[in-house]
């Protein structure tokens, strides 16, 4: 009686979580409402059969529970109980496919005033293509990509020297224009998908995928990598702007054309190299994981990196230099940075990509290693102890997990930290003083925060660097005070 009881139970609570739930989809801003119609109507017939089925359960343990001196009813078989349930499922499954194989075929069957948009997706990034004043896209292969030919254009294509390049995250779209949308990878399976849009397909290596769309709201969308393409997947993200025709008339006119993007990179100049390199790091994917603007990602930042020195996995230094850049390029695994996982893959380049690289990330700063202590030497007279303790965590890696503005991160945020009763896996508490600190850097296994997985790995850091991380986990002990600070840390 209690298992029937508990059986309805969850019917009622299910249908009214349903009804009464505040995750619901947003607004379609396109034309695809049919796909959330189709969508409605699948939860709609899976309802009643769940309905149905749990219902018939809790019947059936009410009806046939044991009772003393009864004797169970055995019927091995019945051709009219299975009859009925071949034609209720079957309709029950047509009625659930046909919608959304009508939706499907409108969803490939493009008009013919449709505005073509070729979506290039490649680990971790997205690049886009319109066609010109032609009104036609050039034709591509893969034979022809290179640094300064990222799309696989054909030089020698007429049609496509007007093509329209878009070699970041962001589109913009006009509104009310019917667009198709195709799809290549440069690498493995990726998806596009804009929910808003309600827009949705694989990216196939060696294939072109298509559909279409007419935008119907103005605004800012998010576009998303719905098929986990890699370890850098979470971060493969970009946006789309949906304006009036004029203003999108205006950007798409500010973009660089295929031709203009040979002529620039067949014209010499003193910033030639550093443009190869930007091309390179579009690519190849490079800035999913290397930062350029001193943030924490899932590799080291670049800025300042060249000319410092950084601590190894295997607990040995090494200085930031041509040699050790090339390396780290062609062979990544031979010399890990502390603190990052040995994800990244090996690339083949010739001398001149190398070079163009290496100058690019020269560009960005180098650390004043002859002039100032490293982040790893003892604080001297005039040098603040915090900000070794920030440099030496930035090269170790530690902003990876732990933030220093009070986000969410893999580990403890170390805004606040300092002083601060924590509650550990076991349940006990404890105060995250100079002690708990130490402990936690050096055998971070031994207590473990609740609500945090046991990842971190040891480090073997001096007493001088410890002391250094200590006092920048200080410094950020009053959030109010480090509100407006953005600095890499552990």
């Amino acid at each position: 009686m209690a298992m029937a009881i508990i059986l309805v139970l969850i019917v009622i609570a299910s249908v009214l979580f349903h009804i009464l739930a505040p995750w619901h989809a947003t607004p379609a801003a396109s034309n695809w409402g049919s796909i959330d119609t189709t969508l409605f109507i699948t939860l709609i017939i899976s309802g009643i059969f769940f309905i149905a089925i749990t219902v018939f359960m809790a019947v059936a343990v009410m009806r046939y529970r044991h009772k003393e001196g009864s004797r169970a009813h055995y019927q091995p078989e019945s051709k009219k109980l299975e009859t009925w349930l071949i034609i209720v499922t079957s309709i029950g499954i047509a009625a659930m496919l046909a919608p959304g194989l009508v939706v499907y075929s409108d969803f490939i069957r493009v008009p013919k005033n449709a505005y073509e948009l070729e979506v290039v997706a490649q680990q971790w990034q997205w690049a886009f293509r319109f066609p010109g004043q032609d009104g036609k896209l050039g034709k591509s292969d893969i034979k022809f990509v290179d640094s300064a030919n990222p799309f696989g254009l054909d030089p020698k294509d007429p049609v496509g020297q007007d093509d329209v390049l878009i070699r970041n995250n962001e589109i913009r779209l006009p509104l009310d224009q019917p667009v198709k949308v195709l799809l290549r990878s440069k690498d493995v399976l990726h998806n596009f998908y804009v929910p808003q849009i309600r827009s949705k397909m694989d990216m196939v290596p060696g294939m072109v995928s298509y559909f279409w769309f007419t935008p119907t709201k103005t605004g800012k969308y998010e576009i998303l990598c719905a098929e986990y393409c890699g370890l850098g997947h979470y971060n493969m993200r970009g946006q789309m702007i949906v304006e009036e025709r004029d203003a999108f008339d205006r950007w798409l006119s500010s973009q660089p054309t295929f031709s203009q993007t040979l002529t620039t990179a067949a014209r010499p100049s003193r910033d030639s190299v550093l443009e190869k390199g930007r091309q390179l790091v579009e690519q190849l994917g490079c800035s999913a994981c290397h930062s350029q603007d001193g943030s924490a990602s899932l590799g080291p930042g670049w800025k300042g990196l060249y000319g410092r020195t950084e601590q190894l996995a295997n607990g040995t230094g090494v200085q930031v230099d041509e040699v050790y850049l090339k390396e780290s390029i062609l062979d990544p695994k031979a010399r890990l940075v502390q603190g990052y996982p040995p994800v990244m893959v090996a690339y083949t380049l010739n001398d001149d990509e190398l070079g163009a690289l290496v100058a690019l990330i020269k560009s960005l700063g180098a650390a004043q290693q002859d002039n100032e202590p490293s982040a790893s030497e003892a604080s001297g007279p005039g040098d603040d102890l915090a900000a070794q303790g920030q440099r030496l965590a930035q090269s170790l890696g530690c902003l990876a997990c732990h933030s220093v503005d009070g986000s969410q991160g893999v580990g403890p945020t170390w805004q606040g930290l300092y002083d601060k009763t924590i509650t550990l896996a076991d349940g006990t508490t404890i105060k995250a003083d100079e002690g708990y600190i130490k402990d936690s850097v050096l055998n971070p296994g031994a207590k473990i925060v609740k609500g945090y997985a046991a990842i971190m790995p040891a480090f073997a850091p001096s007493d001088k660097e410890l002391n250094a991380l200590i006092a920048f986990i200080k410094s950020k002990a009053n959030a109010d005070a480090d509100a407006n600070k953005a600095e890499p840390g552990k």
